[in-house]
């Protein structure tokens, strides 16, 4: 009697591997899961197995998007010039993919989301690093912090991507200068006089 198919882990990664590549390539709504099985070497049922269906397989795909960025975030965890760092280093490793989470494509061709909660844990090591260098400020302020701090970041690293210019400069030393710009802002004395010099 001929053994069953086993689908395992190592098919399951080679799967959201090359969803990631196809759709990165050619859109959500043009790769078919046909397409994507005979990439990775497989069946239509194997993906059926693992993930259930398409929308499903894209789901997986940003969750486990989501959880590669988080642990690079946790790994720099403490310093937010780390995390800016790590954030970059990330993105510029895994550009396909970046986009996919953070771009909004995904669920313009094939409606799908995150799993929810998937994208929390790559958030909280800023407003930990966030919190811990406004020490007295109000949860409320320390979320504006972050959302100021991940849009100055997200946008120099999406630009980047995108293949814009750095005026003045290489995107090395425009990341390198803001991120230090932004762990300054965050150490200073929120009372301090803006005319007096550092």
């Amino acid at each position: 009697m001929a053994r069953p198919v086993v689908h395992d882990e190592a098919l399951r990664r080679r799967l959201l591997d090359t969803a990631v590549s196809l759709i990165a390539r050619d859109g959500a709504a043009a790769v078919s899961l046909r397409a994507i099985a005979a990439a990775a070497g497989t069946s239509t049922t194997a993906v059926y197995s693992l993930f259930g269906g398409k929308a499903e397989l894209l789901t997986a795909v940003l969750d486990d998007g989501f959880a590669s960025f988080a642990a690079s975030q946790q790994a720099a965890a403490g310093d937010v010039e780390a995390l800016g760092r790590a954030y970059r280093a990330w993105a510029l490793d895994h550009p396909a993919l970046y986009g996919l989470m953070f771009g909004g494509s995904l669920n313009s061709q094939v409606p799908c989301q995150p799993t929810p909660g998937a994208s929390e844990p790559s958030i909280a090591p800023l407003f930990a690093a966030v919190g811990e260098a406004m020490s007295g400020a109000g949860q409320d302020e320390v979320a504006r912090m972050v959302g100021i701090v991940w849009g100055q970041v997200h946008g120099l690293v999406s630009l980047e991507l995108a293949g814009a210019p750095a005026f003045g400069g290489s995107w090395p030393e425009t990341f390198d200068a803001a991120v230090r710009d932004v762990r300054h802002r965050l150490t200073c004395q929120p009372a301090a006089d803006p005319s007096a010099s550092d």
